[in-house]
Formats: C-alpha cells, sequence, structure tokens
C-alpha cells in the first residue's frame, strides 16, 4: 500500500485579506516531491485558506493513489485538531470545508500530525506564491515555482536544528546555520524590501568580503572555486523586520526612557503611530510572526499591529531596551549635569554603564546577539516583526554591518520607525531598511 506525506498550508495578508494556499506531496522515505498544488483564492482568512490546502493535498494525494495511507502534517493547530475529531468545529464558514476533506479519502487511510511553521517551509512558499500570483492577476504557475524541497531541506522533515542552552550564543549560531541551511526554498514573503536578495553584476548575488558568524566574529570566507564569482548561499533569509515602538510622553522630550523606569504607554500620537504601521505591514503581507519587548509601550504597538494582521504576539524578555540607571527620566543635559564624569565615560566606552547599575552596552549586546541567535533558528526562513527599543534595534544593525561600537550614537532612529535586517545561510547579513518613517506621513 502507497504511503504519502502531505504538507499543506494558507495565508491571509489581512486576515481576512487576499489569501492562499499552498499543499505538497512528498514520500515519506526520500522526500521527494511528487505533486505540489497551490492557488490564489481571493479574499479570505488564514483558516479558510488552510482548509483549502488541506483539501487540495488530500486530492493530489488521492489523484496519485487512491489506496494510500496519508500522513497529514499542518502548522494549523486548528485544523489538525478538528479534523482529527478532538477539537469541536463550531465556524460555519469551517463545517463545510471540514466536511468535503473528510469524503476525499476515507478516515482510516489519513492521519494528522502537528508541526511547528519552521518544518512546514514548502507548502508555505507555495501559499506565498500563490499568493504573489493573485497580487500580478496572475494564476500560480507549477513551472515558474522554486518551492521543492533541496536535500537539506528534506532532511529536516526529520531532524530538528541543533541547539545549545538558552543565551549560548555559540550554540545558538550552529543553530541558526543548521535552520537557515534547511530552509533553502522557503517564502518570507512578497516583499522585495524586506525578503529578496538584490542581484549583483551579471546576475549574482552581493555579499561583503568577509563573514561575520552569529555572535559578531569575522571569519575567512570560502574561497570561490576557479572561473567563479563569489557564490555564497543566498537562499531564503530569516528577515527581522525591526519596528521601534510608538511615542509615549517622554519620547518628544527626549529623556532617558529604558527597562528601569516607569514603563510608560504609549501616549495618544504613539497609538496613532501604531495603527499607521500596522496599516503599512498589512499592505506589505510579508510579517508571518510578531514578538515584542516585554516592556509596555511596545506591547501595545505590537498588538496594534497583531490585531491588524490576525496574529498573536510573542513577548521575548531578551528584547528589552538598556536599564538606564540613575539616568531613567532624564535629558541628556541633565544627565550632564549631574553625572558628567559617568556620561563621558559612558560615551568614551560600550563597557561603561550608565550611573546607578544600569547597563552597559557591551552587556547589551551580548544579551541581543544571544536573542538574535535564538530567533534565527526557532524562525528560519520567515519574516518576523520584532517590536522593539532603539538600543536593541541599532545593535542588531550594527551587527549586521560589522560596524565599530560608536556608530550606536551616529544612527537616528524615529518612533515607529521601520528597519530590516536579512540574515543568510552563509552567515551573511544584509541591512535592507532603515529608520523608514514614510508610513507616518
Amino acid at each position: 500500500m502507497p504511503r504519502f506525506v502531505v504538507e499543506a498550508d494558507g495565508g491571509s495578508r489581512g486576515n481576512p485579506g487576499p489569501a492562499g494556499y499552498g499543499a505538497v506531496v512528498l514520500d515519506p522515505a526520500s522526500g521527494e516531491t511528487l505533486a505540489e498544488r497551490a492557488e490564489y483564492i481571493g479574499v479570505a482568512t488564514n483558516n479558510v485558506a488552510e482548509y483549502k490546502g488541506l483539501i487540495a493535498g488530500l486530492t493530489a494525494a488521492r489523484d496519485l493513489a487512491p489506496d494510500a495511507q496519508v500522513l497529514v502534517r499542518m502548522d494549523s493547530k486548528l485544523v489538525v485538531e478538528q479534523m482529527s475529531g478532538r477539537w469541536k468545529i463550531k465556524h460555519p464558514d469551517m463545517k463545510p470545508l471540514a466536511a468535503e476533506a473528510a469524503r476525499i479519502l476515507p478516515r482510516a487511510q489519513v492521519t494528522y500530525e502537528w508541526i511547528p511553521r519552521e518544518r512546514n517551509k514548502h507548502a508555505d512558499r507555495l501559499a506565498n506564491e500563490a499568493m504573489d500570483a493573485g497580487k500580478r492577476g496572475e494564476p500560480w504557475e507549477p513551472s515558474a515555482s522554486s518551492a521543492a524541497l533541496d536535500a537539506s531541506a528534506a532532511r529536516s522533515l526529520s531532524t530538528p536544528p541543533p541547539s545549545g542552552p538558552p543565551g549560548d550564543a555559540a550554540a545558538g549560531a550552529a543553530a541558526a546555520r543548521a535552520a537557515l541551511a534547511a530552509s533553502r526554498g522557503t517564502a518570507a514573503g512578497a516583499d522585495t524590501l524586506f525578503a529578496e536578495a538584490e542581484p549583483g553584476p551579471a546576475g549574482t548575488a552581493t555579499a561583503p568580503a568577509e563573514v561575520r558568524d552569529r555572535a559578531g566574529h569575522t571569519a575567512a570566507p570560502t574561497a570561490p572555486a576557479a572561473g567563479q564569482g563569489w557564490a555564497p548561499d543566498m537562499g531564503a533569509p530569516a528577515t527581522f523586520v525591526l519596528l521601534r515602538h510608538g511615542e509615549t510622553a517622554l519620547t518628544p522630550q527626549k529623556r532617558f526612557s529604558g527597562s528601569g523606569g516607569s514603563d510608560p504607554e504609549l501616549s495618544p500620537a504613539g497609538r496613532r503611530q501604531a495603527a499607521a504601521v500596522a496599516e503599512a505591514l498589512a499592505a506589505r503581507g510579508t510579517v508571518q510572526t510578531v514578538i515584542s519587548s516585554p516592556l509596555l509601550r511596545c506591547r501595545e504597538t505590537a498588538q496594534a499591529v497583531a490585531d491588524r494582521l490576525g496574529l498573536d504576539v510573542t513577548v521575548e524578555q531578551g528584547l528589552r531596551e538598556v536599564d538606564f540607571g540613575a539616568w531613567e527620566g532624564l535629558t541628556f543635559a541633565e544627565v550632564r549635569e549631574r553625572f558628567p564624569d559617568d556620561l563621558q565615560a559612558w560615551l568614551d566606552s560600550p563597557k561603561a554603564a550608565p550611573t546607578g547599575g544600569g547597563e552597559s552596552f557591551a552587556a547589551a549586546t551580548r544579551r541581543i546577539s544571544a536573542t538574535r541567535d535564538r530567533l534565527l533558528a526557532e524562525h528560519a526562513g520567515r519574516t518576523v516583526l520584532l517590536v522593539t527599543h532603539v538600543t536593541p534595534v541599532k545593535i542588531l544593525v550594527r551587527l549586521a554591518l560589522g560596524a565599530p561600537p560608536e556608530s550606536l550614537f551616529r544612527m537616528e532612529l524615529s518612533a515607529a520607525s521601520l528597519s530590516a535586517v536579512a540574515y543568510y545561510a552563509d552567515g551573511n547579513a544584509s541591512v535592507r531598511l532603515l529608520n523608514d518613517t514614510s508610513h507616518l506621513r
């Protein structure tokens, strides 16, 4: 009796919004792609698109062998639990779709398994290709698809990337590389600013003359073969879209506001900014995950975006702002007047901490680097919105550029601004955007 693995996914850029699905039938032994299906379905919700993907995948498996045993793997807990009979189907839009899926193959031939998003890359890419085609007013064409799994991605079906203890930057680097190497062919979204490599001469991808590992250390690049140009692994990157939170009452006054202060909420202006950036990100349609600093101003900004995109917010402690110690709530001029020697030391060295037990830039860099490594391993090949603060954004950009610590004082970063960094499997990082505030004008 034939055995197949069906992986299916669906997405909606707006929930509801422009939607599409993708499904792939795989040989469970080799990981070989046996069939692909994808389609743009117009305006729909994520759940409707996911069910449509399931129906397409089961239909493709039936067309290959009506007597096949099929394992369906999806990252939709809702669909998996409902089709397994463990959750009731209450939504009227879901009931006919679930019934249609159940009729395709006998129930005894189909089992369901939930998998995390990073292991559903092929179907995710197909769904994004379908939505991209729909945006252009075209049907999805199999011949134009680049979603087929390569050997490393096929191995990732059963082998999770290595991991180390939380905060271990070296282990995080290894995990990030393994996860990113397994993610080639995964779509991060349609927006070229956030998700695509820029071509170099003669169509080759550009890369710097040196490569930095996930801990920020410089390593010599691998020499290309004779007669060839630079050929790093430029498969689909993990892209971090970096959003500074909206204004608080302290922002226009340019007061130090870190993780050791009063934890202010968004001001009315900040809430308007959060709504504006939410609309802008919904229009781009690329963000797949929303992660926020634990501080209130970030959580409020993140929630505004997540509500608009139909996503949940995950809180990440490592994205918090530095603790400015005794400087919290003071202006730069007030700090210079009260703590002139401490301020000068802070300006001169990243190892110097603010007065009263604050966090130095060097300590913050270690924390943020470890957080970056872990998030890269967890979200390989995806576009992730990180809602955070001035210092974490600047540190991530600085590390991506290989710039010196003093560059932190040479970047402008406005409230509710967007920046973006793409991380590739070869260890290279590409800064795509810095301090974009066009959505606020």
